[in-house]
């Protein structure tokens, strides 16, 4: 099995993350699924005091990943972006969206961020 791929803390320490234990225990699946999960690039880890977590953003309330995250990942990957910058991307404050991308997402607004990823990958 490969190593777990995850970032040092690059995020704003405003943003609220779960380890990864936690993040099982919110999508009720076994903390193997949660590191398939990271392992197939469907969401990202970072360490963040030496605990390896997910922006906990990235999980919606009903217990699943966010709804266009893993598809807005694979876009902006297949453009050619690396992950990091796919991940500093998604916090980066937009004023035209108003907000982050990621928060973005939860709203009304992810047909935008998933149009720009696109025009991005261009």
């Amino acid at each position: 099995m490969s190593a777990l791929p995850y970032f040092d803390d690059v995020l704003s320490p405003e943003v609220a993350v779960l380890p990864l234990p936690g993040v099982a225990k919110r999508l009720n699946v076994p903390l193997t699924r949660v590191q398939q999960l990271i392992r197939d690039g469907a969401i990202f880890a970072i360490r963040r005091n030496s605990v390896v977590s997910v922006p906990e953003i990235f999980l919606e309330t009903e217990g699943r990943v966010l709804k266009g995250l893993p598809g807005l990942i694979s876009v902006l990957r297949d453009g050619g972006y690396p992950d990091l910058e796919i991940l500093q991307w998604l916090f980066a404050v937009d004023d035209t969206l108003p907000g982050a991308p990621v928060d973005a997402l939860h709203g009304n607004r992810a047909k935008e961020v998933t149009r720009r990823a696109q025009a991005m990958a261009l």
